[in-house]
């Protein structure tokens, strides 16, 4: 596939002279290139964007959002063949690929609501004769640098709403996965949104600064490392723009003595080891508590060393590879960290051979006892497959830990006691609570939460935090004395 760039309404060939190779990480096989693009590509897209942007702001909403209705159907209609691609770039399995994908769609769903959505507020004779109303209007011109672990996904926590709210887009897909957002600009395509109104260039750290300083450009939405996610922000900011900035994560889960135990060690499972840990909302520390530590840590032994690891595409398969060589030694060398620290390692994923896709990069699930607070291993986003175990005596230590990282974007609590449950999802520093849940993923019709350094702004993704953020609030006070109003 020839990854293109699409800016006013074309597909144009990026201003790149280097080139990013697209590795299947399953099988190791060169896919595309990405061109790596830069500043002249982005001056390009925020130019075109720019000029069309105050025909697309004078679009009725209802007209506006009849578009992405459109944008909908057609990503419907192909979410099959985008999970693929997503499979294929990425890693996940294709039911992991898919339910991505189903969010994608219900976060389009949910900004068609943007005429009730984006609707200001009236108060009639504030004082005698006076009238005061707030309306919204569009920011301009707005930009997401996306992540490689969600590429058909991310965007959308941002764009229809930006769309819908009225103004124009620049997208950066990672240089990793390029494919899926040039498969879903396809169908942007055919939806046939006016020129300029929406556009995507493909680069790295050259497009990002170019996003980034761009004058055109009033806001920009991240999702990615912590240590990125400050620099975005600080230069963001630093040029006067709108920004909000997803970082890293470090998410903990409580078992309680009275959880459900099968229940919780499936749940938490999933959360960890699904999308082969390479999300923000993965669980990566379990701390148990009083009598619950033999039993889960059996259970969860179990769990992890029976996944069925192999290629997405596979029957079967309940966890592909990470995204990388580079990730897979990454990964490799923090569990060589967490056992040089002391922790046990009665479950390990290194070394991984997968018959037939011995090219892969494939770290198989893996689990680390007696996780000391303070390690390295307890400090660091491991960002693969892999659960450090944790005990405590009391829920008080439990919580005590939870809230001693530096990261807030999850937390969650297995337990049947409705007490521990209210106490922890009012006393826990994190901004996505999970009770009984492993991956607590926020419906589009709330905001993706994240406290601490796992969230860089104010308005986060999704829902009315999105109209927020794309939207800037204007007051207007008017003084219509009656005796003027008689006349009519």
């Amino acid at each position: 596939m020839e990854i293109l760039n699409y800016i006013n309404g074309e597909w144009v060939k990026p201003a790149a002279k280097e080139y990013f190779d697209v590795i299947n990480p399953a099988t190791g096989a060169l896919m595309a290139k990405t061109p790596l693009g830069g500043k002249a590509d982005v001056d390009a897209a925020a130019q075109a964007a720019r000029a069309a942007f105050p025909a697309w702001r004078r679009i009725p909403v209802n007209d506006r959002v009849q578009y992405l209705f459109k944008l909908r159907n057609l990503m419907r209609d192909h979410l099959d063949d985008i999970a693929k691609l997503i499979t294929d770039e990425c890693g996940k399995t294709f039911e992991e690929a898919r339910a991505e994908m189903v969010r994608a769609v219900e976060n389009v769903e949910t900004a068609c609501g943007m005429p009730h959505m984006g609707k200001g507020e009236f108060v009639e004779d504030i004082a005698s004769g006076i009238d005061e109303e707030m309306i919204r209007q569009p920011v301009g011109v707005c930009a997401t640098i996306a992540p490689f672990n969600f590429p058909g996904m991310i965007i959308f926590w941002y764009l229809p709403y930006a769309l819908a709210a009225g103004n124009t887009y620049i997208v950066k897909p990672s240089e990793k996965v390029p494919m899926t957002m040039q498969y879903i600009f396809k169908l942007i395509e055919q939806v046939g949104f006016p020129k300029g109104v929406v556009n995507m260039v493909n680069g790295a750290k050259d497009a990002v600064d170019g996003i980034l300083e761009h004058p055109i450009i009033r806001a920009i939405t991240f999702v990615g490392s912590t240590n990125v996610a400050k620099y975005i922000y600080s230069t963001a900011a630093l040029h006067g723009k709108r920004v909000q900035a997803q970082g890293g994560a470090k998410n903990p889960v409580i078992i309680l003595p009275d959880a459900d135990m099968d229940m919780a060690t499936k749940i938490i499972a999933d959360s960890a080891f699904g999308c082969a840990g390479q999300r923000c909302l993965a669980v990566s520390l379990a701390v148990t508590v009083g009598e619950a530590k033999n039993e889960f840590t059996e259970l969860i032994c179990d769990a992890a060393s029976s996944r069925t690891v192999g290629y997405g595409l596979d029957s079967g398969i309940q966890m592909g590879p990470v995204i990388n060589p580079a990730s897979l030694q990454r990964v490799e060398h923090l569990i060589g960290v967490g056992a040089k620290e002391g922790a046990g390692v009665p479950v390990d994923g290194r070394g991984a051979k997968i018959k037939g896709y011995e090219k892969g990069s494939f770290v198989r699930p893996t689990i680390l006892t007696d996780v000391q607070p303070g390690s390295e291993i307890w400090k660091t986003e491991i960002f693969g497959p892999v659960l450090s175990l944790m005990h405590v005596n009391t829920i008080d230590d439990a919580i005590q830990l939870a809230n001693s990282g530096v990261y807030g974007n999850q937390a969650s609590l297995f337990t049947s006691s409705g007490n521990a449950a209210r106490r922890f999802r009012y006393e826990v520093d994190a901004g996505n609570i999970g009770i009984n849940i492993g991956v607590a993923a926020p419906m589009a019709f709330f905001p993706f939460s994240g406290w601490k350094d796992s969230f860089f702004g104010d308005m986060h993704g999704q829902s009315m935090d999105a109209v927020e953020f794309f939207t800037q609030k204007k007051v207007v006070v008017e003084r219509w004395p009656k005796e003027w109003t008689r006349k009519f």
